[in-house]
């Protein structure tokens, strides 16, 4: 089966998730192709990259590439370019507004695919058609950040999407739930598919916690205000004043990244979080098996897959109740969850973990490593996509 995955770039360091998909279908037998926006990279960890045309540069740059890349559409791919044409008159796009489209869209309207899938809800806007154009069916992957934030922006955005989509997949209930809010007609077809690990990169191993009195926190992910991260620092603020010692290390770059070290100052932490930028997935295994508390204290967050890693490597998680988070996490079964946006409960709740006892904490860690190795691992993962594009 040939699977083409829509994605806005080649995925990076932190998109676990994406890579591990692609290469449990390819060790299936699967071909998937990877469509994303021009880059002046030819390819990246030996993907096999579609990319579309390149429309960056200035007026007459883009003006010129645009015709180029119509006219070669035109020539090579003429009966699928008249099939999109058809399909978007007849849905009442007008004529300047299909070829826009048919322009953006003209590296996908060549192919010859089973499956389009968009790997966020986001690329899809102005494809919605492309897939049955081509003859593939068409799926869409719910993300936090598709499902939770863009549409507030733009009411309705997903209107024409769910008229043509043939499958959907939701990495939990919660982003579900809001994508029938979002007017997703109830009892579409769907599957739920959450993110995976592998589970033998990190060995949870025999531990103990808060050794020396010191309370070893860590967060992996990218800068960005959704993460909550300045809500975690003013708890963490409230911990120090209540006599706590504290070590919180936060790995990624993002463009939070000057504030948060001005948050870390005015809440005086200077000497307590360190940033060290973004590290191997080795390195994050080292940092997991050395600090004690996993903590994701998200305004915002689909599932995250770092949680998941912590888990397996026995850290004690805190989480927030954002979207997918009470799902990985299970509140005083395998973790701790604290509702969003409240420092003062998230650091009552931190003290209250960090006085229970050994026993409890190791217990914890148990079941949630247990879990992890049970629901969250890459081979159920992969036979489940396997199913998904047999539907």
């Amino acid at each position: 089966m040939k699977i083409g995955l829509v994605l806005p770039a080649v995925p990076g360091y932190s998109e676990t998730f994406f890579r591990n998909k692609i290469n449990g279908l390819k060790s299936k037998g699967h071909e998937v192709l990877l469509i994303v926006p021009y880059s002046s990279i030819e390819n990246k960890n030996g993907y096999h990259i579609e990319f579309g045309p390149n429309l960056n540069g200035g007026s007459l740059s883009k003006v010129f590439n645009s015709f180029i890349a119509l006219i070669k559409l035109v020539f090579t791919s003429f009966q699928s370019l008249n099939q999109f044409w058809n399909l978007e008159r007849k849905s009442g796009t007008n004529t300047q507004a299909i070829i826009k489209k048919a322009i953006i869209n003209c590296h996908l309207l060549k192919l010859q695919l089973d499956w389009v899938h968009f790997g966020y809800a986001t690329t899809a806007i102005d494809r919605e058609l492309v897939a049955k154009a081509i003859g593939a069916k068409m799926a869409v992957s719910f993300r936090g950040f598709d499902i939770g934030i863009y549409p507030i922006q733009h009411p309705g955005c997903y209107q024409k999407l769910w008229e043509h989509v043939n499958l959907v997949h939701t990495i939990s209930n919660d982003l579900l739930e809001e994508a029938f809010q979002l007017g997703m007609p109830k009892g579409f077809p769907f599957v739920k598919i959450t993110p995976a690990i592998e589970v033998s990169q990190f060995k949870s191993g025999a531990r103990e916690y808060f050794k020396e009195g010191v309370i070893k926190l860590l967060t992996v992910g990218r800068l960005h205000w959704k993460k909550g991260l300045e809500y975690t620092l003013e708890a963490l603020s409230i911990l120090k004043k209540r006599g706590f010692k504290i070590e919180y290390t936060i790995a990624g770059t993002g463009a939070e990244l000057e504030r948060l070290i001005y948050a870390a100052y005015q809440f005086d932490l200077t000497e307590e979080v360190k940033f060290i930028g973004v590290i191997t997935h080795e390195a994050v295994a080292t940092h997991m098996a050395t600090s004690d508390i996993y903590i994701q204290y998200s305004v915002q967050e689909g599932f995250c897959n770092a949680v998941l890693e912590a888990q397996a490597a026995g850290m004690l998680c805190v989480v927030s109740d954002a979207e997918g988070l009470s799902e990985n996490v299970l509140h005083e079964i395998t973790g701790w969850v604290v509702p969003k946006r409240q420092p003062e409960l998230l650091a009552t709740q931190l003290e209250t973990l960090i006085k229970l006892p050994e026993t409890i904490l190791k217990s914890t860690s148990e079941r949630a490593v247990n879990r992890v190795i049970d629901e969250f691992n890459l081979e159920k993962q992969q036979n489940a996509f396997e199913a998904f594009y047999h539907y």
